[in-house]
This record gives structure tokens, C-alpha cells and sequence, in this order.
């Protein structure tokens, strides 16, 4: 199941909307055939496993079928995974996790057992249900699926008191960090960041040409000037949005970035917040966009937290030490007189990256 995993997480950013997932073919305690769901509407991780199969000689009759989620039952863009796994008469399926889809909860694996096949469930589940935690949030909400990075020192800050821009993670962080934006749709990012950055929010990979770009997202609630010489309007303008107030909506400068091809959307308010909720619900709907990279500053990944929406917390951690109580921290904008106000998080992976170290988190 671990090797299916890894499988699965090859579909990342292609597979959406459907899950990514990953299969193997076991025989005698060898993993003898594996596949994944490659691309949404090309078939399904058992199928190209069970191809895998052919290729190699194998009599899928005996062996285990290991899958991450359960087969599915239904006819979509592909046929039912269930009459492939039967027609190749494999006798024992060992699934991950059951599908979440209610309109299919529990049918692959019961249809299985109901012509005798053997199925276990429920093995490295919560890995599993990990690994389709954004299938999850497209099944059951019309927003995005959000992934929030930051990179901070050890004692948790993005930036010195000066805010001067300087990179706090290492090459191979960085390098990390642009490989997940391959994956996603959006890039997201406050006001200050774009102000104090200038960032390109753009896929930058030696070597590698990039078909597409993520959208860049500012939201903020001091538009630039449309004439400033901020990259994302000189470079990138068509593929630049900005999120912001009912006032600023409908300004002199809102007009003026849209002359210039930019989307400036107007999002409703939460007191004097906006509801950011809305804005991913618009990417969604309006740009057609799964999965967004929200990359700070800390402002925006507190409302991201407070809000629910954030979905996954990219964490990395450098071997730093800063040591200014007045640095910019991880989080910020909330007050908390006890640590009983603490959010909590779920530890869902750690792996080091150059000499620092990446921690995944998902809300509890």
C-alpha cells in the first residue's frame, strides 16, 4: 500500500477532479505490476495496472490487487474499475480507503464481495484518505482545495523586523516549492507581499519548459497604481487577479488594472474581513481552478486557518535562528489570551529538505 501511495501521488495536478490513485499486482510478497491514475478521463490506476500486467507476462489470477481507494462501480469518462478487476480474475483486493463520493459509498467494494471476491479496507487509511483529501473538498464544497506554505526559522519567523526581502529556506526548499506550484492552479498572496517582493508567483524550473502558468491572486485592499511597475502587471497581466473590497471594486484604479487585462473581483465582507471563502468559491466556478498555493504572509495564512480553508500546511523550517521578537511571525492577526485558544493541527508528514525540514499538517 505504501508503494500504491507513492504511485498515486505521481497524478497530482493532472488527475483533477477525479482522486489521484495507485495500484500494484502482489505475488509470493512481490509487488509484480503497478499503475496510477495518470491524467483525468484516461483510465484509472487498476486498469493501467492490470495493462502493467500484460506487458510483463503476468497472470493477474494470482494475485492480491492493492489500491488506494476503493474501485470504482460506475460508468463516467471510463468504465467500471470493479469489471476490470473481475474480468481479470483476480480473487483478492486489498483497498485503502473507501470512496467518499456519496452516490457511490461503498458500491466497488460490496459489488467485489458479491461475486466473491475477497476485500479488505481499511489499510494505511488515513494515509489514503490523504492522499484524496482534495477529491474530498471537490465532492463536498464548490471551492478550491487549498495548500498553504510558508517557510520560517526555528523560532517561527518569515521575515526580519525590516521586512527587507531575503530567502529564509535553502535551494532545495525553494526548488521544492516550485515543483508544487506545477501542481496547482492559483498561486495566492496578501497585499504586503506583493508590495514588499514583487514576486513573479510563476513555475521557474532549469531545464524545463512550463506549458502553463498558475493564476497569480493578491488579495488586498490597497490596489496598485495600474502604471506601478509591479511584475505581475508588466509581465503578466491577463493571468494576474485581485481580490478586494466593495469600495475598491468599483474605484479609478480598479478600471484602470481591468484596462490593462487584469480581474479585479469583489469579494463580500465578514465584519472587516473579507470572505475569502467566496474568492475560492469564484476560482473555482469562474476560472476553472482546482487547487491553489497560498503563499503567505501571515495575515493571510491566519484567516486561512480561522476560516477552515486551509486544507494543507506545507511547513518549512529552517535551521535559523533570528532570536527579534519583532520579526514577522507565521501567523498573525489574532488575539489569544490563553493556549486553550490554540488551533490545532494534525501532523500528517515530515521529510527533510536540504538542510531543512518540510512538515505537513492538515486541520484536525
Amino acid at each position: 500500500m505504501a508503494r500504491a501511495l507513492q504511485l498515486a501521488a505521481q497524478g497530482k495536478g493532472a488527475t483533477a477532479p477525479n482522486p489521484c490513485v495507485g495500484a500494484v499486482l502482489v505475488r509470493d510478497g512481490l509487488i509484480v505490476a503497478e499503475g496510477w491514475h495518470m491524467r483525468h478521463g484516461e483510465p484509472h490506476a487498476e486498469v493501467n495496472c492490470l495493462a502493467d500486467a500484460a506487458a510483463r507476462g503476468v497472470d493477474p489470477t494470482s494475485c492480491t490487487l492493492y489500491v488506494t481507494l476503493e474501485p470504482c462501480n460506475h460508468f463516467g469518462k471510463t468504465p467500471p474499475c470493479t469489471h476490470a478487476v473481475l474480468a481479470a480474475g483476480i480473487k483478492r483486493v486489498v483497498v485503502g480507503c473507501a470512496d467518499p463520493n456519496p452516490r457511490v459509498e461503498g458500491g466497488g467494494a460490496d459489488f467485489l464481495r458479491s461475486k466473491g471476491v475477497d476485500v479488505t479496507v481499511g489499510v494505511m487509511e488515513q494515509a489514503c484518505k490523504d492522499m484524496i483529501a482534495d477529491f474530498a473538498v471537490w465532492q463536498f464544497t464548490p471551492r478550491t482545495y487549498n495548500i498553504l506554505k510558508m517557510a520560517a526559522t526555528l523560532d517561527g519567523r518569515i521575515a526580519s523586523r525590516t521586512c527587507k526581502a531575503a530567502w529564509v529556506s535553502g535551494t532545495q526548499s525553494r526548488a521544492a516549492v516550485h515543483e508544487l506550484r506545477t501542481r496547482v492552479d492559483a498561486v495566492v498572496v496578501g497585499g504586503a507581499t506583493l508590495r514588499l517582493d514583487n514576486p513573479q508567483l510563476t513555475v521557474r524550473i532549469e531545464g524545463r519548459s512550463i506549458d502553463r502558468q498558475p493564476l497569480a491572486v493578491v488579495v488586498t485592499s490597497l490596489l496598485p497604481e495600474p502604471g506601478s511597475p509591479f511584475t505581475l502587471l508588466t509581465t503578466r497581466p491577463d493571468e494576474t487577479i485581485f481580490w478586494t473590497d466593495a469600495a475598491n471594486a468599483v474605484s479609478v484604479r480598479a478600471e484602470g488594472l481591468r484596462d490593462k487585462g487584469v480581474r479585479v473581483w469583489e469579494l463580500p465582507s465578514i465584519g472587516e474581513k473579507l470572505d475569502l471563502s467566496a474568492g475560492f468559491t469564484m476560482l473555482r466556478q469562474e476560472a476553472g481552478c482546482h487547487t491553489t498555493l497560498c503563499e503567505g504572509g501571515g495575515r493571510l495564512a491566519m484567516s486561512l486557518c480561522r476560516l477552515g480553508l486551509m486544507d494543507e500546511f506545507q511547513y518549512f523550517l529552517a535551521p535559523k535562528i533570528l532570536g527579534d521578537e519583532m520579526g514577522i511571525p507565521v501567523f498573525s492577526g489574532e488575539v489569544a489570551e490563553s493556549m486553550e485558544q490554540a488551533r490545532r493541527l494534525r501532523l500528517a508528514g515530515i521529510a527533510p529538505s536540504g538542510d531543512d525540514l518540510l512538515l505537513t499538517y492538515r486541520p484536525v
